[in-house]
């Protein structure tokens, strides 16, 4: 394990082509920042895009006509710093099962490393609002914890990024039941749960430590995740030994490093 205010790998990194980041940095900024910083691996997660139908266009992830460039840009990253970083190419991405395969399908042409699934909507994003923003309804936290569930079958994921970024609504007794469900199948999976450090960073409704508790009790694997959509954000030194104190709180396995699962190989 890692000294608390050291963190060796980051998989969850934004750039300006995700269209909701704070940035003009190009991304060899990224990875020098990181090399800085003491990160041996530094993952690129911009949000995938999906071919929506009827025209439909995501206000907040990459376009396609963008993605080219993404791997590109990537790729030649790695070659470039292969002795200073281990640089990978990933996709943050939402399980919508109607698009589910079609996404597959562009991913095994690029080869990517592995997919992070950030479930940010519920259903397939068209006429769903924003996880965070939905309103009081316990229905809406079976909903999720169904959904994530049937992305992680699908053995897809590499891990969850900010598992508890749906509320509890104070609906207490239902979350503690649905969270353990949730953490049971990643157990099954061997999926780690992400701590994100946007929630803490912004002073979000998450990490919610409710769900840390019962992660830690039921034995999932956690992992730190800087969720970069600038430079300065990774592996800022707090964020880091907050992430261990709740790993140390809660008693939960804390992972410096994650297996990626590459699917479409």
């Amino acid at each position: 394990m890692t000294d608390k205010m050291q963190m060796i790998a980051n998989y969850h990194t934004h750039t300006i082509r995700c269209r909701h980041g704070h940035n003009n940095d190009p991304d060899r900024v990224f990875v020098e920042t990181a090399i800085e910083r003491g990160l041996k691996i530094l993952g690129f997660s911009d949000h995938a895009p999906i071919p929506f139908k009827d025209g439909y266009v995501s206000n907040a992830r990459m376009y396609f006509e963008l993605l080219e460039d993404y791997v590109d840009s990537v790729r030649k990253l790695q070659k470039e710093y292969e002795k200073d970083i281990q640089i990978l190419l990933g996709i943050e991405l939402e399980y919508y099962p109607e698009y589910h395969e079609s996404v597959m399908n562009y991913a095994r042409d690029y080869q990517f490393d592995y997919f992070i699934l950030g479930q940010h909507f519920l259903g397939n994003e068209i006429g769903e609002t924003y996880v965070s923003d939905l309103p009081a309804d316990k229905n809406h936290i079976l909903r999720y914890v169904d959904q994530v569930i049937e992305a992680l079958r699908t053995n897809t994921f590499t891990y969850i990024a900010h598992p508890d970024i749906i509320k509890d609504y104070g609906y207490t007794e239902l979350y503690t039941e649905q969270m353990r469900r949730l953490c049971r199948v990643a157990n099954e999976y061997d999926v780690p749960m992400e701590l994100n450090f946007v929630g803490y960073r912004c002073g979000r409704h998450y990490p919610n430590e409710l769900f840390w508790k019962i992660a830690g009790e039921e034995g999932c694997k956690m992992v730190l995740g800087s969720d970069a959509h600038t430079p300065e954000h990774l592996a800022i030194p707090e964020e880091v030994a907050y992430g261990h104190q709740m790993a140390e709180k809660y008693n939960l396995k804390l992972v410096d490093t994650v297996e990626l699962k590459r699917p479409w190989i």
